[in-house]
């Protein structure tokens, strides 16, 4: 009988220890990333809230929803007159919070440090600015900078978005024609 209580009362215990040590809280600065087996796909996405993370079967990571900015000096793009344009930006991403698209961020981004994250959008920033530039005329890009802006704004978005990134802002600094 004693054995017996004692016995219980110790995997209460370590019952009890496991539950507190694999709940796991997320702030609101970043993304829970649960993964192994999930019922959801590839990844649990969680932002702003706790889960239980079960021992052997699951394991987690989180990822940082900061701001990254990104300086582009975007040199030889050509424009749809084959004008070559010089303009040097600056992108401000984060990790998207939208629910749409944290898993592409948990499938893609998961394990990578800012460096690569600004690395890899970067890549994907300058491949969208030239096609943006190659769309447009000298004069559209020159003179209607609200509809050049809405361009860059949204190849820039589609394309972060199948990464799991969100656009935060673009400034141009200025445009340069020769």
């Amino acid at each position: 009988g004693l054995y017996l209580a004692v016995g219980l009362v110790l995997l209460f215990i370590l019952l009890l220890m496991t539950f507190l040590i694999r709940y796991k809280k997320c702030p609101s600065d970043k993304i829970l990333v649960i993964y192994g087996k999930t019922n959801q796909g590839s990844a649990k996405c969680i932002q702003g809230g706790a889960a239980f993370v079960w021992p052997f079967i699951q394991d987690f990571k989180y990822l940082d929803l900061k701001p990254m900015n990104i300086d582009v000096k975007l040199d030889n793009a050509i424009s749809q007159e084959k004008i070559r344009v010089a303009i040097p930006a600056n992108f401000t991403i984060a990790v998207s919070s939208d629910t749409s698209y944290m898993n592409n961020a948990a499938e893609r981004l998961l394990g990578l440090e800012s460096g690569q994250i600004i690395g890899l959008a970067s890549d994907v920033i300058y491949g969208q600015l030239r096609n943006v530039i190659a769309k447009m005329t000298i004069t559209e890009i020159n003179e209607d900078r609200d509809k050049f802006l809405a361009e860059i704004n949204n190849m820039v978005q589609t394309e972060l978005n199948k990464i799991g990134l969100h656009l935060i802002n673009v400034n141009i600094f200025y445009i340069n024609i020769y």
